[in-house]
């Protein structure tokens, strides 16, 4: 495996490291400013519509379907008709985006009781998060055509711009909490106004980028075309596939609506912690090796497609392990740390502790479905992850309504058997279809991984007492939290490289 896909994992990771910590920068201040409550529950039912439009389309769906039919295109046709087919399906995008914007802001309270419909019967949160989503509706249309910018910078390995973008988003949302809330008669609508500005943002970041590599396409509308649509053949299926549990969250906002008030809220701050390996390592991880594995599939090159999904694979479990552990260890100090502050109460600690270990349970499911999709969409086959993916999105929902006695914890563990399922499924056929083929040395390598994970979980358990959490102030809570992340990493670290793990395995699945 090529230095050079390390590297990029590198940048993406590290990138998407920086959005995530603001990302929590900006979750406390929601938290410090707004606490738990009608307002902030409004707030999140709104955003989760533009919310699930920047996970479905910047974290990798969009790239699913763009990026091999960019790298077929790449190797059959020159610069100018490569950019003619740039601008015909970019145009056709965003006049779709910009249709279905218009059409979502009309049909704004449908959408707001489909979402949560035990708002209806309170007309205040209910009108609130009418008002809200309307705001920002627009975001959608922007996220869309960031999408589509950065899968165009991906397939050409220009990961850093697409991946710098998301940050945009934390830093307009901090500014509009900060500045704009003294000026809104109801404070929790800057917030919506700051998602608004950042895709505006997050546009203009793209463009220069673009023009440099001589691909910023004169758009035109061809609905009509052929090549336009073969695209939206695939990335409606593509979507989907790589979205199935960011719509399986979707649900469970559904069904939160109707439990106690701050069952949206918690959920949704948990979620934000589990994001955080997974934003990090997971898509990092599949937007550097989809056009790897695009190329791999125009070449023919069977061998080296398989060893791309088995470096993948053992990536996911070389760090997701221990980030499950950690989260279901000390899911509540954690969230003691980053939100109990003013408003947010030891109340709320607990609940959301509670989700975020159920979330937690199925990190490596969520993880692994970020690899093998693209191991069917390098391919252009988008049918089978979908049929999987409405497999797991049933098993989820029947979970979801079953789960309802366990209150807001139950939804999150549906959603993580869920995953779990999906990424159960996917693995099955790709291995029944020998398109991945494991490499040598899996068993050895789950050995220490086990035994590397066992050693860190007990140093944990022994030395943390979560009662501390609530006694100590934001600053040594903070303090410790560092410290025993720290030393969880460098006690799992140490264990790995005594068990002969060694720097080379990093860079090649033959070596592990």
């Amino acid at each position: 495996m090529s230095r050079q896909l390390i590297k990029s994992t590198a940048i993406i990771s590290s990138l998407t490291l920086f959005s995530r910590l603001l990302g929590f920068v900006r979750d406390m201040l929601i938290a410090r400013l707004f606490g738990v409550g009608v307002a902030t529950d409004a707030f999140f039912v709104a955003f989760k519509i533009p919310n699930l439009l920047r996970r479905l389309f910047t974290e990798g769906a969009v790239n699913h379907a763009v990026v091999p039919l960019l790298a077929q295109k790449a190797r059959l046709v020159n610069q100018a008709s490569l950019k003619q087919f740039i601008g015909k399906t970019a145009g056709t995008l965003i006049a779709c985006a910009m249709l279905l914007t218009v059409i979502a802001t009309l049909l704004a309270p449908i959408i707001v009781f489909v979402l949560a419909p035990g708002f209806a019967w309170q007309d205040s949160q209910y009108d609130l998060t009418v008002a809200l989503l309307k705001i920002t509706l627009p975001y959608g249309l922007c996220i869309a055509i960031v999408a589509f910018a950065g899968a165009i910078l991906n397939a050409q390995n220009q990961f850093v711009i697409p991946a710098l973008t998301p940050v945009f988003l934390n830093i307009c949302m901090i500014a509009a909490a900060l500045w704009l809330t003294p000026y809104m008669p109801e404070p929790i609508t800057a917030l919506a106004w700051g998602v608004v500005i950042a895709g505006v943002v997050q546009v203009v970041v793209q463009l220069p980028s673009l023009w440099r590599l001589g691909l910023l396409p004169r758009l035109s509308i061809s609905f009509n075309d052929p090549e336009v649509r073969r695209l939206n053949q695939l990335l409606l299926p593509a979507i989907f596939s790589a979205s199935v549990t960011q719509i399986n969250l979707l649900l469970d906002t559904l069904v939160a609506s109707f439990l106690a008030s701050g069952s949206v809220s918690w959920l949704y701050y948990s979620d934000r912690l589990v994001e955080f390996p997974m934003g990090i390592l997971g898509i990092g991880l599949a937007t550097v090796i989809l056009p790897r594995l695009a190329n791999n599939h125009a070449l023919a090159n069977d061998t080296a497609f398989s060893a791309t999904l088995d470096w993948g694979l053992r990536w996911a479990l070389l760090v997701g392990l221990p980030a499950t552990i950690g989260l279901f260890m000390l899911a509540e100090p954690m969230i003691s740390t980053l939100f109990q502050y003013n408003e947010f109460t030891a109340r709320d600690v607990a609940k959301a502790g509670q989700s975020l270990k159920a979330y937690s349970i199925g990190l490596l499911g969520y993880l692994f479905i970020k690899i093998l999709v693209p191991g069917f969409t390098a391919r252009l086959d988008l049918k089978t992850p979908v049929r999987y993916g409405m497999i797991a999105m049933a098993a989820s929902l029947a979970l979801n309504v079953l789960a309802i006695p366990f209150a807001h914890a139950g939804l999150a563990l549906a959603t993580s058997l869920g995953a779990i399922i999906n990424a159960g499924l996917l693995l099955t056929k790709l291995r029944k279809d020998q398109i991945y083929q494991p490499g040598q040395g899996w068993r050895l390598f789950l050995l220490r991984l086990l035994i590397s994970s066992a050693v860190m979980s007990g140093c944990i358990y022994y030395f943390v007492d979560n009662q501390w959490w609530q006694t100590w102030s934001a600053t040594d809570r903070l303090i410790n939290m560092a410290k025993w992340v720290i030393i969880g990493c460098g006690v799992y670290s140490a264990t790995l490289w005594l068990l002969g793990i060694r720097s080379r395995h990093l860079f090649s699945a033959d070596a592990f």
